[in-house]
């Protein structure tokens, strides 16, 4: 059943808003498993460690991933005024994308499925 009007369910929304700063990047061709693994080692840390961590981590998910910090750290300094040496990590995740599907040819006219998968990594900040 009905909680108001339209325009007053989106006022009380957009009211509490999060402040925190955050950067986010879409479609980005890497696995969610593969993403978390990187994700999994940055939670929790302040932001000079871990881009030390993002810096020489061998995985691919890494590069994505640092650029994504780094823009985060550029918005908490351009828009919010906070000091990048007082920063942390407070989360960090990766969402489930769209897969693209490719046919690999194999033995005996058969074909075979192969899964391209997509994430969306989201990185949000906070001043300790």
């Amino acid at each position: 059943m009905a909680k108001g009007h339209r325009s007053q369910i989106k006022r009380e929304r957009n009211a509490n808003k999060d402040t925190r700063p955050s950067a986010k990047v879409s479609y980005a061709r890497v696995s969610v498993q593969k993403a978390c693994f990187v994700l999994d080692a940055i939670r929790g840390k302040d932001v000079k460690s871990a881009l030390a961590i993002l810096t020489y981590n061998p995985r691919y998910a890494s590069t994505v991933i640092e650029k994504v910090l780094k823009s985060a750290i550029a918005n908490a300094e351009n828009n919010n005024g906070m000091n990048p040496d007082n920063l942390f990590i407070e989360e960090c995740y990766a969402d489930k994308g769209p897969t693209m599907k490719r046919i690999k040819p194999r033995a005996q006219g058969r074909a075979y499925r192969i899964e391209k998968r997509m994430s969306h990594i989201t990185v949000v900040l906070n001043e300790r």
